[in-house]
């Protein structure tokens, strides 16, 4: 199926949550800059600091007293690529990039260590992704490679760097209920998400499947790239390719996804574990 996508590269992987073996696609050691699909990364790191006591969760990091929680969970109030407040915190929905640098350099300081360098000490080099770097915006300047993000994966479903309480908080519903636009699908009644991880709920049109459980959470970039965990399922899918998101996105992706999540559920984990990224649909 990865095939016929109409792109000219890409690179994916099947993870089951189990520690069965990977299902790999295409050119997995290549890097490849993974736009939004950064803010899971930088967010793990934000969750650890907060583990760690460097900062609060609900202490005030963000304009008008907006939290580290909001600003996690895109309800600070700030604008999507500016430092301008568009609504008082908690209210409303409002994906943004100026939430995750605000929160970083709030980090920066707490830390005394460049947000780059704390997201490589405390989650990069902890997993063994050493084709993983943050070269900018911890919203989006990311690049890493198709392996890198399977250990990402893995982490998610089976965490070793963070409390399973942390986890589950982190990749349930906070403030549910808001509404707001999910970037490429439109508004949504609600747009849940939690604490740096969209959440998948019962949002259609979506870039995930019709099969994906409610509970599925992850990311997808404007670079054309994507990552989802399904909790029921016991699964999770990456993706990276070299043509930006667009309506093409929108077709193949879900395709993909209910794809594989036809066979995890279709089948014993032997035949599973046999069938290729590639021919996953």
């Amino acid at each position: 199926m990865i095939e016929q996508w109409p792109v000219p590269r890409a690179a994916a992987a099947v993870i089951p949550a189990d520690g069965g073996p990977v299902a790999f696609h295409g050119p997995v050691t290549e890097r490849f800059p993974l736009a939004s699909v950064t803010k899971p990364l930088a967010a793990w790191a934000m969750l650890i600091a907060i583990e760690e006591g460097a900062i609060e969760l609900d202490e005030p990091a963000g304009p008008k007293g907006s939290t580290v929680r909001h600003l996690l969970a895109h309800t600070s109030g700030l604008a999507f690529d500016e430092r301008r407040e568009m609504a008082e915190p908690g209210t409303r929905r409002l994906y943004s990039n100026a939430g995750f640098e605000v929160l970083a350099e709030h980090i920066d300081e707490a830390t005394g260590m460049s947000f780059p360098e704390y997201l490589r000490q405390a989650v990069l080099e902890p997993l063994g992704m050493t084709s993983t770097e943050l070269r900018g915006s911890p919203a989006k300047d990311a690049v890493s490679t198709v392996e890198d993000l399977t250990r990402f994966a893995a982490e998610l479903q089976s965490p070793r760097l963070l409390d399973s309480t942390t986890v589950a908080e982190a990749t349930r519903p906070v403030f549910p209920g808001l509404n707001g636009v999910l970037p490429g699908f439109g508004q949504h009644k609600p747009n849940d998400w939690g604490l740096g991880f969209e959440i998948r709920g019962t949002k259609s049109p979506h870039w995930t499947g019709s099969l994906s459980s409610p509970r599925t959470f992850g990311h997808f970039g404007q670079s054309g790239t994507f990552l989802w965990v399904d909790p029921d399922a016991g699964v999770a899918a990456v993706a990276v390719t070299d043509r930006d998101f667009g309506p093409w996105a929108g077709v193949v992706w879900p395709r993909f996804t209910d794809a594989i999540l036809r066979e995890w559920r279709g089948g014993p984990a032997a035949e599973r574990e046999s069938v290729p990224a590639a021919d996953a649909g």
